[in-house]
């Protein structure tokens, strides 16, 4: 990878990627600093969710030790020293399966155990079902001969062994998945403490946008597109835990925008629009959220994506809505999120921007980019770009990763083609065989 001169800009440089994500981040006040901000919820029903209060352990897991394969519990004195070939028969005083509690075991004796049946007193070891051989003599008495020597402890699960009782096990800000569920379960735990779902306001702004559906493919009228970024970013929200109210289409028009902005503000923690955030003359979103409250980012060093933007909208007109430190107070306004009008700039920008805001919300402490992949570019790029580049590729047979021919902002096909992206920075050009860094789009959701 070669790097490039640059032209010296003819204005303010735009922020870069990484700044915009700080700065992003440091305006929010997670909703899990509120009361109004948890939620108590069925365990059942919390995947997905971020965990608010710590989970401390009751009790030891497993309660107390027991087996951990089908066998006989032993005393190790009994079966010391066994000779090669030498067998020791001894009888089996009591069967043990799980659920039921033992007997405490009797030197010379065993018990048939099972599999997560408590080890009784005076037991050391299990002899797995497969070294032992069984047979009854004709009182009906089980006896059990052994040829191997087991160590101490061996196949015995210990109390406490997964966890102790005492221990945080899960902590606040941890994304609950089907392993994290399970554990809180194990503990006893059938309801949590969660941060409640972000509330959304969602609309587009451009009157060239048509709902599918309302007109037909063959009678769209020049200029007229169909609303795709409303779809993916409905799609997007619910992957980050959130509810959504769809506000459909805003017109083209000053009052109009500050309409819904100012209705959106009342009862939604942030709004989200699509086009809008640039500098044409019919892009009013900008100078409204400006007139309604305030910007803190506008315009990001990154390609596809610039026209991004955050502020916020106050919910009442006499409200401040930010602290001292630029943070949004939440009871006095709402965050508010610009995203560039072109689908792929929209795309992206949620994936790197928006995605950790939400999750940070939501009081997620861990956000941000996921971990790239160091892999082979299948292709050159000659041309270097002065902004940050995310290009959509997808991996070959070979290992390699193979570039979508058009990376065109507009053109959606490359995010469906694509199976993530290649992490490019500015000034910088690629030769086939130079190694990237390539970012999965499943990582995002990880």
């Amino acid at each position: 990878m070669t790097l490039a001169s640059s032209p010296t800009p003819s204005r303010s440089p735009l922020m870069p990627l990484d700044e915009a994500m700080q700065r992003l981040l440091a305006a929010v006040q997670p909703l899990t600093g509120y009361a109004s901000g948890i939620e108590d919820v069925a365990t059942l029903e919390a995947d997905g969710r971020v965990l608010a209060q710590a989970l401390v352990s009751a009790l030891h897991v497993p309660p107390q030790d027991n087996s951990s394969m089908d066998g006989y519990a032993v005393r190790l004195a009994d079966l010391s020293h066994l000779a090669a070939g030498e067998l020791r028969r001894l009888p089996v005083a009591q069967r043990i399966a799980a659920g039921q509690h033992g007997q405490p075991l009797q030197a010379g004796t065993v018990a048939r155990i099972f599999t997560g049946a408590p080890v009784p007193a005076g037991a050391d070891a299990i002899v797995m079902q497969e070294l032992v051989h069984t047979d009854t003599d004709a009182q009906g008495q089980l006896w059990a001969s052994f040829s191997h020597t087991p160590t101490l402890g061996e196949w015995i699960r210990c109390a406490g062994e997964d966890v102790s009782r005492g221990a945080e096990v899960l902590s606040p800000g941890q994304r609950l998945g089907a392993a994290e569920l399970g554990l809180a379960a194990s503990l006893g735990r059938d309801r949590l403490q969660v941060a409640r779902r972000p509330r959304v306001a969602l609309f587009s702004t451009g009157d060239e946008l048509v709902m599918p559906g309302t007109v037909p493919p063959e009678a769209m009228p020049p200029g007229a597109i169909y609303n795709s970024n409303r779809f993916f970013l409905k799609a997007l929200l619910n992957r980050c835990g959130c509810e959504v109210s769809d506000w459909g289409i805003v017109p083209d028009q000053r009052e109009a925008t500050l309409a819904a902005l100012a209705e959106a503000a009342r009862d939604h923690d942030l709004i989200l629009t699509s086009g809008g955030v640039s500098v044409g003359e019919e892009d009013h979103i900008k100078p409204a959220v400006q007139q309604l409250g305030g910007l803190g980012l506008w315009q990001i060093a990154m390609k596809p994506g610039k026209p991004f933007a955050h502020g916020w909208v106050r919910r009442a007109p006499e409200l401040a809505g930010v602290d001292a430190q630029g943070r949004i107070l939440p009871s006095q306004a709402a965050h508010f999120i610009g995203l560039p009008g072109n689908p792929v700039s929209s795309f992206m920008t949620f994936l790197l921007l928006v995605r950790p805001f939400l999750w940070r919300l939501q009081g997620v402490t861990e956000v941000g980019l996921p971990q790239p992949y160091r892999l082979p570019a299948h292709f050159d790029l000659p041309k270097a770009d002065k902004r940050r580049e995310f290009l959509r590729v997808r991996r070959n047979a070979a290992g390699g990763l193979d570039l979508f021919p058009n990376q065109s902002s507009g053109v959606l096909t490359s995010a469906v083609w694509g199976e993530g992206v290649i992490d490019h920075p500015a000034g910088a050009t690629i030769r086939a065989g130079d190694v990237v860094s390539y970012l999965p789009f499943a990582e995002f959701w990880s």
